[in-house]
């Protein structure tokens, strides 16, 4: 089925196509933010369609489950009946595939392919269209298999009837002849990001820089800050180095912006980063490690982007550095080996405390980072995802890039590390609450349990163990298939042990000190 689109050309002067009964005041209001498709879906029958993703996924994807009791959000479950799209990105995506025999599995996959691989931003809005039929998404084992080939590798599609039936011969057959007629995508097509205007007005940055044991890359990273082309206002230090470990480095120097230093007497990363927080007070917080080298750009493109794209929230490129002891010339190389791919903009999928830049009343909204996740790993994704379930449009920025220089020792990752130790020499983790680890190990990271029991439904994380345990047994070495076979029962209790101090972090709720 092809679609008659029609055409609306805004008051800027960009072409939007539309279907639908559209509110043209709402799309002049939406068409000068960072969206680039627009659907009122939710309300017409679309919310949370086509469920089976979750085989390809399990919870590594923001945006599996759609968002609640929102008025503008990201979602890539668009109705193909009433919906508007940036005609230069209809074009340069190549708009529905055709080969999908139903009109919705034709738009669920343009949003998803949109918001996955092309660097686009599909956005819900409320009451932009005023449909009243509210329909039975139902998606057919052709389409479904279909979508499964032409966006991700044969194993997932292989996955899929492992957990719907392997035993349904009709599922095998319509996987075997799809398989042999189509092949899966090569995504060449990026959709560009908008060419960044200048700054405009004076906003304000506050750059937070939690550290510990690691001075000597803190000091580095503030003469790199002293360099930047538009230099923040203050820059935060919240150091958690021990008593006995403690030097006053930071006070030698003068430096072209307010240098406030917190010693922490709490322990780790996300609460250093609230405390910055609190003391923060610009437009913008650019979140930053310790251990990080950034060009003289750095500071101005993330607020260029922002601007430009009307944003809120971007997530930058973290690049890791060879060895720690590499430059800025050494990231200069390794942008130039990358070239275009790394030009990919549009909603992101994943968010680094070493390079982020959020608006501070969205920061706010948040309070800040959540402590459960203070020990363990996943606090960054976490807290992506919590702003992006309140609404906030997190954007990938491919302008403001830094070097990971990764050390081998300090920062708080020491608490992570201790994690591994068994036996009296361990330290206890903050996670642990009041039941010490003895004799076996949690593995997944309780933390990463945590984020995904948090913002995941039950059903979601029995896919998740499914497919942890299948990788486990199935992507190693053959030659040791039996050795990880005789070793599922210790790495179930081992899993168990995670879900168990997971829960216990989710019944105390969301922290934030």
């Amino acid at each position: 089925m092809e679609f008659e689109l029609k055409e609306y050309e805004t008051i800027d002067g960009e072409q939007i196509l539309y279907t639908g009964n559209v509110n043209f005041q709402k799309i002049e209001l939406v068409s000068k933010g960072a969206g680039d498709i627009w659907h009122s879906s939710f309300e017409q029958g679309f919310k949370n369609a086509f469920p089976e993703l979750v085989y390809q996924t399990a919870t590594y994807f923001w945006y599996l489950n759609d968002f609640d009791n929102l008025d503008e959000c990201v979602s890539w479950r668009i109705n193909p009946f009433a919906f508007a799209v940036r005609k230069s990105v209809w074009e340069r995506t190549g708009g529905f595939d055709l080969d999908f025999k139903s009109p919705n599995m034709q738009a669920l996959d343009f949003g998803l392919r949109s918001i996955r691989f092309l660097g686009g931003v599909p956005l819900y809005i409320k009451d932009l269209f005023l449909e009243d039929v509210k329909q039975d998404v139902v998606i057919s084992q052709w389409d479904r298999h279909l979508f499964f080939r032409k966006n991700f590798k044969i194993s997932h599609a292989i996955y899929m009837i492992y957990r719907l039936g392997f035993w349904k011969i009709s599922e095998w057959k319509t996987l075997l002849y799809i398989k042999n007629k189509y092949s899966q995508r090569k995504f060449s097509n990026i959709i560009p990001p908008r060419k960044l205007v200048q700054i405009k007005d004076t906003p304000t940055v506050s750059y937070i820089i939690p550290t510990m044991l690691r001075e000597d890359y803190t000091l580095q990273l503030l003469d790199d800050l002293s360099q930047q082309t538009f230099k923040p206002n203050q820059v935060i230090i919240v150091d958690g180095t021990p008593e006995i470990h403690k030097k006053d480095v930071y006070t030698l120097k003068n430096y072209p912006f307010e240098v406030i230093v917190k010693w922490q007497h709490s322990k780790g990363s996300c609460r250093a980063r609230n405390e910055a927080i609190i003391l923060s007070t610009g437009d913008y917080i650019i979140f930053g490690d310790d251990d990080i080298r950034i060009p003289p750009d750095f500071i101005s493109n993330h607020i260029k982007f922002l601007q430009t794209n009307n944003g809120d929230a971007c997530n930058g490129v973290d690049i890791t550095a060879d060895n720690h002891t590499h430059n800025l010339n050494d990231l200069k190389i390794k942008l130039e080996a990358l070239d275009h791919k790394v030009q990919v903009s549009g909603c992101a999928t994943w968010f680094s405390n070493s390079n982020s830049c959020v608006k501070r009343e969205s920061v706010n909204r948040l309070i800040g980072n959540d402590v459960n996740f203070d020990g363990g790993y996943g606090e960054d994704g976490d807290f992506g995802m919590s702003l992006s379930k309140i609404g906030v449009t997190v954007l990938a920025n491919p302008f403001s890039v830094n070097l990971h220089l990764k050390p081998p020792g300090g920062g708080y990752r020491f608490w992570g590390t201790q994690a591994k130790i068994m036996g009296k020499k361990r330290k206890k983790q903050p996670w642990e609450l009041d039941v010490p680890v003895e004799y076996v190990r949690p593995v997944p990271s309780p933390t990463i349990m945590y984020g995904m029991i948090k913002h995941f439904t039950p059903q979601q994380l029995i896919e998740f163990k499914y497919k942890y345990f299948s990788y486990f047994l199935f992507e190693g070495n053959k030659l040791t298939f039996l050795y990880r076979l005789l070793r599922l029962p210790y790495k179930n209790i081992q899993f168990k042990k995670s879900v168990f101090y997971a829960k216990k972090l989710k019944e105390l709720g969301v922290r934030n000190k």
